[in-house]
């Protein structure tokens, strides 16, 4: 599932290329995926928009569309964000476009169709309504108000860190690398970490997520880019920790696959 360093890099992506075009024409491809409004609703309200700015806001980018509202999207389990020019190169699984003008597209891809989008009126009306916490990467979430949102919860930590309401745009995948980078075990409760530890935490959280966005998360090039210390080259069946060799464990978490190593994480008594 895209995470917030997928998300960032699709924000990247939309930024040069889209922002201040206009909306000429609207391809829905499946009206499933779309809220807010019917697809002829959708053209009616947004043709001749301009996009005028994007905010990420954990694993959600809301797109600014001006007195349209904004369009809010999720990517589901696999989806994306494509810009293209000549119509003959539209991608597969492309559920629904945007025409900007003369040779210029941008299509949400959703091969498993479990990502939505929604027109919205305010982006943070739309934060609010969804319960979201702070975005993991935002100036206003320091420590102090990171320990604050996590001690407080008496789950394990994993599961805290995967709550988007706790703090937006951590899932599997990053949650299991933050942990190892902090050397916490995934079944230790968050009200038990002391004040070292919640900072540890914070500050492998960001270090993480940033550097995810440098190695250019989402590609299949980024597990070879990252840093010889991270876990996620070897987050598999098989697989041995960076730092001591030894063979990482797989846990289960609702269902979901997780990664850690028994003795750089030591299993909570």
């Amino acid at each position: 599932m895209p995470e917030l360093p997928e998300v960032e890099i699709f924000k990247r992506r939309l930024d040069p290329t889209a922002l201040g075009r206009r909306i000429s024409g609207i391809a829905v491809r499946d009206k499933r995926i779309v809220g807010g409004a019917s697809p002829a609703g959708l053209m009616a309200r947004l043709k001749g928009a301009r996009l005028a700015a994007s905010r990420r806001h954990g694993k959600y980018l809301p797109i600014d569309i001006g007195e349209a509202g904004w369009f809010a999207m999720h990517f589901g389990m696999n989806g994306s964000l494509q810009h293209f020019r000549a119509e003959d190169d539209d991608p597969p699984y492309d559920r629904l476009r945007f025409d900007l003008g003369r040779d210029h597209h941008l299509a949400y891809l959703n091969p498993r169709r479990l990502g939505r989008m929604e027109l919205v009126t305010d982006a943070e009306a739309f934060v609010r309504r969804e319960g979201l916490g702070a975005d993991a990467l935002y100036p206003a979430l320091g420590p102090a108000e990171f320990a604050r949102r996590v001690a407080a919860r008496k789950r394990e930590i994993k599961s805290v860190l995967m709550d988007q309401t706790v703090v937006a745009g951590i899932g599997n995948i990053y949650s299991d690398e933050i942990l190892f980078q902090a050397g916490l075990h995934p079944r230790l409760r968050a009200n038990r970490l002391d004040r070292p530890a919640l900072a540890r935490l914070f500050a492998k959280m960001q270090a993480v997520l940033r550097t995810a966005i440098r190695r250019g998360a989402g590609s299949e090039q980024m597990l070879d880019r990252l840093p010889r210390g991270f876990l996620l080259p070897q987050r598999k069946k098989g697989g041995r920790c960076p730092r001591c060799k030894g063979a990482i464990a797989m846990l289960k978490f609702s269902g979901r696959s997780a990664y850690c190593c028994p003795r750089c994480q030591p299993s909570p008594r």
